[in-house]
């Protein structure tokens, strides 16, 4: 299953820029909501964990479902969910062990019918689905880490599985604010990192989205404002989707403001 590569190279691209990290590297912190680079990993690590349990156990996945679940309502954040699961691990070693369990995650999800349907926090969806939003959740988180080392992100076209997550999450973005999706859906031509030319939905010269794919992927998972960007868009459905897009699950988030998220 390509989806199962590319999720071990997007995680390779992240361990490789981390491998010399000190203890006291990974307590610097970053542009996203104050999260250190420890944060990130953990957070990373746990959902590896629970794609995992998915796949290969279910009864223990819906165990730490519910953990997770109840905690939240009970106001508990994603840090303090993680340093719990994680206390008494340094920060070095929680690196060390996510660095080692992904390639193992990728060869099982390799393995495993694509289609096959798993558990989730939410719906249940496929093996590959799964991959594919481990990959964009990567990807996405990444992007604070790469920032705040003045790191220029070199991109590749696996690129194209986080801009599909995005383009099909168009109504969700709509529905976690309790809006409904406006008709049609905006064309979208985006520019891959090798120069290919991507596209989705009927071509709309008055309702399109266009730009670099690293651009768009920015602005669906919220790394950037869409003004930190040189995305366009034409016509108003257009616009109003991306200045709310949001191709993850979970409570609506508002995008980052103009000029918050960027590279040292």
């Amino acid at each position: 299953m390509q989806a199962a590569k590319d999720f071990h190279e997007e995680c390779d691209s992240i361990a490789e820029i981390l491998r010399d990290f000190s203890e006291t590297d990974f307590t610097r912190e970053t542009l996203f909501k104050q999260w250190t680079i420890s944060d990130i990993i953990k957070h990373l690590h746990l959902w590896n964990i629970a794609a995992h349990l998915s796949l290969t156990d279910t009864d223990a996945f819906q165990s730490l479902a519910v953990k997770v679940m109840t905690a939240m309502a009970a106001g508990a954040t994603h840090q303090s969910l993680q340093n719990e699961y994680f206390s008494g691990t340094s920060d070095l070693q929680l690196y060390q062990d996510w660095r080692t369990f992904y390639p193992d995650m990728a060869t099982e999800f390799a393995q495993a019918d694509p289609e096959k349907r798993i558990k989730w926090m939410g719906p249940d969806m496929s093996v590959q689905s799964c991959i594919i939003a481990r990959q964009m959740e990567h990807w996405a988180h990444a992007q604070a880490i790469f920032d705040v080392l003045g790191l220029e992100r070199q991109n590749t076209d696996r690129l194209k599985n986080v801009a599909h997550i995005g383009v099909t999450t168009y109504s969700w973005s709509f529905k976690v604010r309790g809006l409904t999706p406006p008709l049609p859906k905006p064309y979208v031509r985006l520019t891959a990192p090798s120069g290919a030319i991507w596209e989705w939905n009927d071509p709309q010269e008055g309702n399109r989205v266009e730009g670099l794919a690293e651009d768009f992927c920015q602005v669906v998972t919220q790394c950037r404002n869409i003004g930190d960007t040189q995305i366009k868009t034409i016509g108003a459905t257009a616009k109003h989707w991306m200045d709310i897009a949001q191709c993850f699950a979970g409570g609506a988030e508002e995008p980052p403001a103009k000029g918050t998220r960027y590279r040292a």
